[in-house]
């Protein structure tokens, strides 16, 4: 078998070597098309790049040996650099071993404590790990929202750096991020802009440089441009990493990015086949035409935008139903791959389309027929783009006034139609629905038990430990969607258990859960003392996972320093509930008449 592999291997290769196209390769174990990989241009088997990869091999090793500043690697890295420097028009880059260690080095290396990142919530996992071992401040912006990191950037004034941090076409949505606006912002917030190139290099701008290139054609400002990473696995078929930068950002990446000193250097095999690869990328302008050429066909077939590159998302919600379309396109000749959760957010589960230069026009047409009428029910309403009916009320500590708040907003949606109230978790001897019930006597709510409920009053991880039972994290999003699904009306106001991290489990806090349902929410706090340090606390922990609330609640005895230092710290709407006494319908109903809720439930 492996000698019948081998004939096929060299066979082939004599054939690409005669010919100008570059054409489809597939081996003898495989009858798939592949609609999943990452090689759009057909590079990782072209001969040139086999041979480079084997002349780097029998000239310099397997292996770099080391890691570059002891000397490890081959002079194979510097070629590379200078090829792919002049290529995107920088002053210089540096090699990577992989795309992965690349962006942990740009992040790591370059952001400090104290410093501020604006960072899309769409990011590359390598991205977000990069600022986790940064220490700098986080704020993760709503994803391509430039109005959103703008707010971000004017709440970071007093940091001594900021930075904004994007993919310039994303790996899993596959659109283009607005590069020339957050270039602006970036000008006007005196912060510094990097770009992810990992799907865009090799597949738009002049010559495939990316996506900042595309958008430096239509005028985008390049003076606070800091870094470009360009991964050689995707459109140059090969591997290694690139940060493309100026010559001082080189210098400071040598002396601090640990990715790059702590670990051996770009294998020579790899820098040859990438020295190959740019000149063979920089003129494959059919092979990007035809790429794209695919991509608006397949998305045309599944109702989606037009896409940026290479990567057309469908998103069918919950994870068994992309696993079951992957498994029906898979037996009808198609290698194409479910992607779910925690890669993508809970219910946007989705074939990832990668189309490629060597997929056949016949091929392309079947798997859009295909696409065309796979099964959409249970689509949630998430994974059509709508936003879910759900409010959350979420503390900053416990025994705040939440539930005096959730009684308050669902009198209020009630006012405007339909509403129901649901507490997921109940610790404790109190009964928030049995309150909010109370509270909401004569008003058209409706009202769904808690999930669980728990004698101790702690937090649901250890008021659940000690009964003996645990919380299920995926039991509370499955049973959210079924209050907001679309047999459902009206608004669902949902009131979280004590402050925002409080655990679920050992690995989820509530915050977790936050992030994956991406609901629309409202913060409460005290209005006394302490109020300051543990809302902004709070915002902060919220703008890290990309959520903003729609409003902050103060409980207590109005305090007008406080409030006036909460609006212009967080730029919320802070709105002040005093305690009321006594606490019944009718005092809420008079506080109501003072206080226009209704846009809580018409701006989402």
């Amino acid at each position: 078998m492996e000698r019948d592999l081998d004939r096929a291997w060299r066979a082939e290769r004599e054939r690409l070597a005669s010919s100008n196209q570059l054409r489809e390769l597939r081996l003898a174990e495989s009858s798939l098309v592949d609609f999943t990989s990452n090689d759009t241009l057909n590079l990782a088997r072209h001969p040139a790049l086999v041979e480079g990869a084997q002349a780097a091999a029998c000239e310099f090793g397997a292996g770099a040996r080391a890691s570059r500043l002891l000397g490890g690697g081959s002079p194979l890295d510097e070629a590379v650099e200078a090829a792919v420097a002049r290529w995107l028009d920088a002053d210089a880059a540096l090699l990577f071993p992989t795309g992965y260690q690349a962006n942990l080095g740009v992040t790591a290396g370059l952001f400090g404590l104290g410093d501020f990142v604006c960072s899309d919530a769409r990011n590359h996992a390598s991205l977000i790990d990069g600022l986790r071992l940064s220490r700098a401040r986080v704020g993760v912006f709503e994803h391509g929202d430039a109005d959103h990191a703008d707010r971000l950037l004017a709440d970071a004034v007093g940091a001594p750096r900021r930075w904004l941090v994007t993919e310039g076409i994303f790996s899993m949505d596959g659109d283009a991020a607005p590069l020339a606006r957050l270039a602006e912002l970036c000008v006007r917030h005196d912060a510094w802009l990097i770009v992810d190139e990992a799907h865009a290099v090799g597949m738009v701008g002049p010559e495939g440089a990316g996506a900042w290139a595309a958008t430096a054609d239509r005028g985008a400002d390049p003076s606070r441009l800091a870094a470009r990473v360009v991964t050689g696995g995707k459109a140059l078929g090969a591997g290694g990493g690139l940060v493309v930068c100026s010559s001082a950002t080189r210098e400071r990446l040598v002396q601090g990015a640990r990715s790059l000193i702590f670990t051996t250097g770009c294998p020579p095999p790899t820098a040859g086949a990438l020295a190959a690869a740019v000149p063979l990328a920089r003129a494959a302008t059919d092979a990007r035409a035809r790429v794209r050429e695919h991509a608006a066909r397949i998305a045309a077939a599944v109702g989606g935008p037009p896409p940026a590159g290479a990567i057309v998302p469908v998103v069918l919600g919950e994870s068994e139903a992309a696993l079951a379309a992957a498994a029906k396109l898979r037996a009808a000749g198609f290698d194409l791959r479910a992607v779910r959760p925690p890669s993508v957010p809970a219910g946007s589960a989705r074939l990832r389309v990668a189309l490629h230069a060597f997929n056949s026009t016949e091929d392309v047409e079947a798997l859009a027929s295909a696409l065309a009428t796979r099964p959409t029910a249970g689509v949630s309403p998430a994974a059509s783009g709508e936003t879910a009916r759900a409010l959350f009320v979420v503390g900053t500590d416990t025994d705040i006034g939440k539930t005096v708040v959730a009684a308050c907003l669902a009198r209020a949606a009630a006012n405007l139609g339909a509403a129901a109230y649901w507490k997921p978790v109940q610790t404790g001897e109190d009964d928030d629905t049995r309150e909010v019930e109370r509270l909401c006597a004569g008003c058209d709510v409706e009202f769904a038990e808690p999930l669980a409920r728990f004698p101790l009053p702690a937090s649901p991880h250890e008021a659940a430990a000690a009964a003996g039972e645990a919380v299920e994290p995926t039991r509370l999003a499955e049973r959210l969607a079924e209050l907001t699904g679309p047999e459902t009306a009206g608004a669902l106001i949902v009131e979280l258990a004590g402050g925002l991290l409080v655990p679920y489990d050992e690995r989820t806090t509530q915050a977790d859960w936050l992030a994956a349902e991406r609901p629309p929410l409202v913060l409460v706090a005290r209005s006394g003392l302490g109020t300051l340090n543990h809302t902004l606390l709070s915002v902060e922990a919220l703008a890290a996972r990309g959520l903003r609330p729609l409003a902050l609640v103060l409980v207590g005895k109005p305090h007008a320093s406080n409030r006036a230092t909460l609006a212009s710290r967080t730029g919320l709407e802070v709105l002040e509930l005093p305690l009321l006494d006594p606490l019944g319908p009718a005092e809420l109903a008079d506080w109501l008449a003072g206080h226009e809720l209704a846009p809580l439930f018409r701006d989402r």
